[in-house]
């Protein structure tokens, strides 16, 4: 029995794309886990912030009494972050976020206005862990975008394409706060 050189040269050729084909293939499983697990290490710390948010309101309330408008949206923030989260809507957890954190910096900066509130051992505690928590936040969401931006980008680029489309590999939503958001505050507003 001879071999044909053109039977192994085409057979050597097939191999090599196929290998090349599944290498692909794993790279790109890799790449959607690598966002699934971004996000659900940010998942990790808006929970922990979720649930240290209403001890911070509680220990407010105490305090502030007519400030009550101030609590109430925090609250309603978080309720609208806690419902983006659990549904894994990206682009709802922005909006939210933005809400959130908008409410938060009122809170504090009224905070100044109530001497005993801002000594009181248990808000400092919880201030502080809750803007560890945003830190935290940031930084994950920052490795997060970057997850999804390599997932994004392997998606369209060639040959990656042909397997994305091939297994149904999907783009992933960036986590995008509002201009509102990344705007400097203004504090002076806060206080009239």
């Amino acid at each position: 029995m001879e071999f044909n050189p053109v039977y192994i040269g085409l057979g050597l050729l097939v191999a090599v794309v196929l290998i090349y084909a599944i290498i692909l293939y794993n790279q790109l499983v890799s790449i959607k886990h690598a966002v699934s697990q971004a996000w659900a290490n940010i998942d990790v710390l808006l929970r922990q912030r979720h649930e240290e948010l209403p001890k911070l309101v509680d220990t407010c309330q105490r305090y502030m009494q007519h400030e009550q408008e101030t609590l109430e949206k925090v609250v309603q923030a978080r309720g609208a972050v806690s419902q983006a989260r659990q549904q894994g809507d990206v682009k709802g957890l922005g909006q939210a976020e933005t809400m959130l954190r908008a409410g938060l910096g009122q809170l504090f900066a009224v905070v100044e206005n109530y001497p005993d509130l801002k000594a009181n051992e248990s808000f400092q505690h919880l201030q502080s862990r809750i803007s560890g928590l945003e830190n935290g936040i940031a930084d994950r969401r920052e490795l997060y975008n970057a997850a999804v931006n390599i997932n994004n980008v392997r998606i369209e680029q060639f040959p990656d394409v042909i397997i994305a489309r091939a297994f149904n590999f999907v783009s992933a939503e960036l986590l995008q706060f509002t201009d509102e958001e990344k705007a400097d505050v203004n504090i002076r507003a806060l206080f009239s």
